[in-house]
């Protein structure tokens, strides 16, 4: 119980910022605004977007736009890789300032039970939770603090996190370097990657296990 209640405590948290400056927030960095942002750094402009994509777990930015902007700015290629980055270190902190509180601060927050289902469950099911969950709103802060807090090794939560952010940071950096109008079509698309690909590395996984 105390699991859920977390999660759902969490996901509160992450929605009232966004009903209170969401809109303001949108209005500011539209791509065109964000273009402008970013570029008013000159040879930083790839830092001020990163950093964009890290606040984003405490605000609520507009994330694919700022990946777009990346794109348009730097090319389908670098810019994918910048915006992929910034997206994958705001997930990798989220569940570092979780983690730190320890097993014991853990237990203490879930209880002995709801932290043992939290662990059994990010240690089964987690890669696929995670990777999935980058293309979700709302879901990849809270996702990747569930993970920190219920323990998740850290190797398999690097991996599936690589596994949701690199598809989601390529196909948004190529839709604002093409100026695609309506890229439903390659969103849904590229939104089945992350579980493909997590289940190729699971693949791996496997194999590199059972020489071991």
């Amino acid at each position: 119980m105390r699991l859920l209640l977390l999660a759902l405590l969490l996901m509160v948290l992450v929605i009232v910022p966004f009903l209170i400056w969401g809109d303001t927030l949108n209005a500011m960095f539209e791509q065109e605004k964000a273009v402008a942002w970013m570029q008013a750094y000159g040879a930083y402009a790839w830092l001020a977007g990163m950093a964009l994509l890290i606040a984003d777990l405490f605000l609520p930015i507009p994330g694919t736009v700022v990946m777009a902007a990346l794109g348009f700015i730097y090319g389908p290629w670098l810019g994918g890789l910048l915006s992929a980055a910034g997206a994958f270190l705001s997930g990798l902190l989220a569940y570092l300032l979780t983690r730190l509180m320890g097993e014991r601060g853990a237990r203490w927050l879930l209880g002995d039970k709801d932290f043992e289902r939290g662990r059994q469950l990010f240690a089964t099911a987690g890669g696929w939770v995670v990777a999935i969950s980058r293309w979700l709103p709302v879901f990849p802060e809270v996702v990747a603090c569930m993970a920190g807090i219920s323990r998740m090794p850290a190797p398999t939560f690097l991996l599936a996190m690589a596994c949701g952010t690199l598809p989601l940071g390529f196909t948004f950096a190529y839709i604002g370097y093409t100026g695609i109008q309506h890229p439903a079509l390659a969103i849904a698309l590229s939104a089945g990657l992350p579980p493909l690909l997590w289940l190729i590395a699971q693949y791996y996984l496997r194999k590199l296990a059972s020489k071991a």
